[in-house]
């Protein structure tokens, strides 16, 4: 077991050692191969994502065998009862595939017991009344059936294995699990029932510790399940059956007709060029399009000549975080429901009309979203194989580890996706049965001059287009190296309106990681930003780049994970 660490207050003025190339706040450097590569939140999944290309995998086989393993090491994240979405690089096709796989809320639950229900006019944060259909295993099964080589079951194997036989508990998993136990139990979050919870994470009465060995029988049952009948094998049948059960038992909404009726959906992504590099993102009901508009209103700036890190470059950047956001909490939504104006959002017209509002001496108040045109805790993991196919994947009970509620017996949690819906009659983003919610996770991807180049993600609900942003200027304005960019100090703005209807907080507050520039810090505290204390929550970065007849593979501090390549 892990020795007991000193107060993080004794450890908070001392940063990383000297190295004698490469950036000085850089953890370590990329990692190399020629043959595939992969980069996850956890060591062991990485592993198995490497053993999967080395045995013929695609790197879509290795991804979902990673994300399955991910269910299992890094519970606090993702799993079987949440969603999913890809951005990937077809060689075949030389083009570049998106696909949406998020669930829709329950048939049964009205937009009238919602607004019973509701918190200041918000939906609970956990709970049955936050639960929509989980689209993990759906998606893995589109991946797999257009893009996959090795047989199904093969890329259940090895998690099933660690499941019966237990692995021990990574560092920030094991802190995240505790975090979960005590809110979870605490009674404040109106979830129905915690038995479950505590007999999977906590069967002693206590969440594992660093180091210590957790395994999970349930869910090894579970995925046993799956991997012998396919994707039917969740959405149909005795895991579809127990669902039922369970949600009738605590008096929920999900139902197995939800489950039957469930189908992700391939889509079409859209792209901005920044500076000559081509970059990718999935359409609402994500927020995909946040990354696009950001760098669209910073590419009308010149901030590489604005410095690394200073205060006038971090001004531009939170500004237009601030002015996406608000266009995100106006526009964003399922568009099976909503008309959103896609090509006007990413437009550079309407990125120079939105620039013209930054100002370079003083903040824009209030932020405020464009008016448009007439109109009728997540996981992040990429692979990448010999065949030049390179996936980006992200897949997220959403936070606080999810709903709080385990079904009997499986082993797994249920996402809190339905929490984002709004209640204002005439919002895109207003609930209704069978819609599908708005999303935090996006898959991040970058094309050069026709070509894969990078396959990206950074973890963390509101952080992730903000932390995307980072990354490309980073590596596009900066020139920092694929792992200098994950380990460059980041910045994180929040209390910007959201999608759900909560207003925005004056002009938010900006948080900046330990390690930014002190200078950095006065400047834009002169400037009037409402500085908040760095919170821990700045993203979790992999990312996999292709060079001619090679990859470079990063993760980095923030997370338990690795990167390999071979």
């Amino acid at each position: 077991m892990a020795h007991e660490m000193l107060p993080r207050e004794a450890l908070a003025e001392i940063r990383q050692g000297d190295r004698v190339t490469g950036a000085p706040f850089a953890t370590r450097s990329a990692v190399w191969g020629v043959n595939g590569a992969a980069a996850t939140a956890h060591p062991l999944a990485t592993l198995i994502a490497i053993d999967i290309l080395r045995a013929g995998g695609s790197a879509v086989d290795a991804a979902i065998a990673a994300n399955v393993a991910l269910g299992l090491l890094e519970p606090i994240a993702c799993g079987v009862g949440g969603d999913v979405f890809a951005l990937l690089w077809d060689p075949e096709a030389g083009e570049i595939v998106g696909l949406n796989g998020s669930g829709r809320s329950p048939q049964a639950l009205t937009l009238a017991t919602h607004r019973a229900r509701a918190r200041s006019g918000l939906i609970a944060s956990h709970g049955a009344i936050t639960v929509s259909t989980p689209g993990a295993v759906d998606g893995w099964a589109m991946l797999h059936a257009r893009f996959g080589k090795l047989p199904w079951s093969d890329l259940f194997a090895p998690t099933i294995a660690l499941a019966e036989a237990g692995t021990p508990v990574a560092q920030t998993v094991a802190f995240y699990l505790a975090s979960s136990q005590r809110a979870f139990t605490s009674g404040r979050l109106g979830i129905e029932e915690t038995e479950n919870f505590l007999r999977v994470w906590a069967p002693e009465g206590r969440t594992p510790r660093e180091g210590e060995i957790f395994a999970n029988p349930a869910l090894a049952r579970t995925l046993t399940l799956i991997a012998a009948n396919g994707r039917e094998g969740f959405y149909e049948g005795e895991i579809a059956e127990t669902i039922d059960r369970y949600f009738a038992r605590i008096g929920g909404w999900l139902s197995m007709a939800d489950l039957a009726a469930h189908r992700g959906e391939w889509v079409t992504p859209a792209s901005v060029s920044y500076r000559g590099v081509d970059v990718w993102g999935l359409p609402p009901n994500g927020q995909g399009l946040v990354t696009l508009q950001m760098l669209n209103i910073l590419e009308r700036f010149d901030v590489a000549g604005m410095g690394f890190l200073t205060g006038a470059a971090l001004h531009h950047m939170v500004e237009a975080k601030r002015l996406a956001f608000e266009d995100r909490a106006r526009y964003y939504a399922d568009p099976a429901f909503a008309s959103i104006p896609v090509e006007w959002l990413i437009s550079k017209d309407y990125a120079a009309a939105r620039a013209a509002l930054i100002r370079p001496d003083g903040i824009l108040e209030p932020a405020f979203a464009g008016e448009a045109p007439g109109q009728g805790d997540t996981t992040y993991l990429c692979a990448a194989d010999r065949d030049g196919m390179m996936v980006s994947l992200i897949q997220s009970n959403f936070n606080g580890m999810g709903s709080g509620l385990a079904p009997d017996g499986l082993g797994f949690m249920f996402q809190n996706r339905g929490r984002a819906f709004n209640l204002a009659d005439g919002h895109p983003n207003v609930y209704a049965p069978g819609k599908r919610p708005f999303h935090t996770i996006i898959p991040g991807f970058a094309t050069r001059d026709g070509a894969p180049w990078l396959a990206f993600g950074v973890m963390g609900g509101n952080m992730q287009p903000q932390g995307q942003t980072q990354i490309v200027t980073d590596l596009v304005d900066y020139g920092l190296g694929l792992q200098e960019a994950g380990d460059a100090p980041r910045w994180l703005h929040e209390r910007s309106t959201e999608p759900n209807g909560e207003p925005a907080a004056g002009h938010g507050e900006l948080a900046l990681e330990s390690g930014m520039p002190a200078a950095a810090a006065a400047d834009l505290a002169a400037l009037g930003w409402t500085m908040a204390q760095a919170p821990g929550g700045f993203g979790g970065y992999q990312a996999i780049q292709r060079f001619a007849g090679r990859y470079a593979a990063a993760s980095e501090m923030r997370k338990d994970g690795a990167a390999l390549a071979y």
